[in-house]
């Protein structure tokens, strides 16, 4: 009697290639989700309004390959005739890695559905680094114990394990800690946000650009960043030009001369300020500036302008333009801006050998002027 070859083949042999097949085909069919289904779900997202379905979509696609080779494994392990303690392990690892790699993917569209509708929950929640790892914490541990509850492991020893080893963990990462709940604090509390420019005590100023678990990033005008520990900044005292909003006043120290108009001076001046406030990027044109006189000087009546700014950065071109408009319509207008005038009496070297002390600039004698 004439045997086909695959009946002179070992059993296992075709317990291989049924398990091979199916390993194939489930990554296969994985491959086909990813490439043509997930597709075209992404093209049918773009089209919504809503913008979690393209997180979303985007999150399941990078996760289906690895699921596909784990459906492929769960069934290639039933062709296989394995002892039941072998299948049982077996099966609870695969029950792991799936439920841990969808613990982690939902950690990370929960990551990115945070910083994505960061400015709708700002009030509720503020959006930084430090609030993303602690709601990626707490996705991760529910995970973790919905695991070991699957896995017929009762969770509260573990638990009472933790709050006993925790008191010798903070104890060991005090310091950590505390920068910790320090920064936690500061996001909070709300008085210093992400995108505020802040100045600190110790002279650093510029935009937060995040805060940490351990520490604050500021960056600097000149590109530079300064990282500040969270509890240093907590108890620092800072100046924040964002609070209450955004605009501030800008004021410009000016002097003009003892002799010229003092309401021709207002006038010229308000019209300079009011210009530059309505043509100039980061002028308020609803505001209208005005001056206030306030010394006599040794050699000019000073006063102060007042402008108003949108920003604080925007102060700097303010008054650049301010300077240029004004000494070129000051020209125009007659108005002088003195020079620092300096009066020296001089006495007969026969007479005395002290130095001879200073006057006043009107007195009427021998006059050096120093320009500067």
């Amino acid at each position: 009697m004439t045997m086909s070859w695959a009946t002179q083949l070992p059993p296992w042999v075709g317990d291989a290639i049924f398990s091979m097949v199916a390993l194939l085909g489930s990554y296969l069919v994985g491959q086909f989700i990813k490439g043509v289904v997930c597709r075209k779900l992404a093209a049918v997202a773009k089209k919504t309004t809503w913008q979690w379905d393209e997180v979303v979509i985007e999150g399941i696609r990078t996760g289906i390959p690895f699921w596909s080779v784990l459906l492929g494994l769960y069934i290639a392990f039933g062709f296989w005739p394995l002892p039941d303690h072998l299948s049982h392990a077996l099966t609870n690892i695969l029950f792991v890695l799936v439920a841990l790699s969808a613990t982690l993917l939902f950690a990370g569209i929960a990551g990115k559905l945070i910083v994505l509708y960061g400015s709708t929950i700002q009030q509720a929640l503020p959006v930084t680094s430090l609030t993303q790892h602690i709601i990626r914490i707490i996705i991760v541990t529910i995970g973790l114990l919905m695991i070991l509850n699957g896995l017929g492991i009762s969770i509260a020893p573990i638990l009472t394990a933790l709050g006993v080893g925790g008191l010798a963990v903070a104890l060991a990462l005090q310091d950590t800690l505390s920068n910790l709940f320090a920064g936690f604090y500061v996001t909070m509390s709300r008085q210093i946000r992400i995108g505020d420019y802040v100045k600190l005590e110790s002279g650093e100023e510029g935009y937060v650009t995040d805060i940490g678990w351990r520490a604050t990033k500021i960056k600097m005008l000149p590109n530079n960043v300064v990282l500040v520990p969270n509890v240093k900044l907590a108890s620092a005292i800072i100046t924040n030009y964002y609070l209450p909003d955004k605009e501030l006043a800008v004021l410009v120290q000016v002097g003009v001369d003892y002799a010229s108009d003092l309401e021709h001076v207002e006038r010229v001046t308000v019209e300079v300020a009011r210009e530059v406030m309505q043509t100039v990027p980061g002028g308020v044109p609803a505001f209208e500036p005005f001056i206030r006189y306030h010394t006599f000087a040794d050699f000019s009546i000073n006063f102060t302008v007042i402008l108003r700014a949108k920003e604080f950065v925007d102060q700097y071109l303010l008054t650049h333009e301010f300077v240029k408009r004004l000494h070129t319509r000051y020209d125009q207008e007659g108005i002088t801006i003195p020079f620092p005038i300096r009066t020296i009496h001089m006495q007969p070297a026969e007479r005395s050998q002290a130095a001879p002390p200073a006057s006043d600039s009107r007195s009427g004698q021998q006059t050096e002027v120093t320009r500067g």
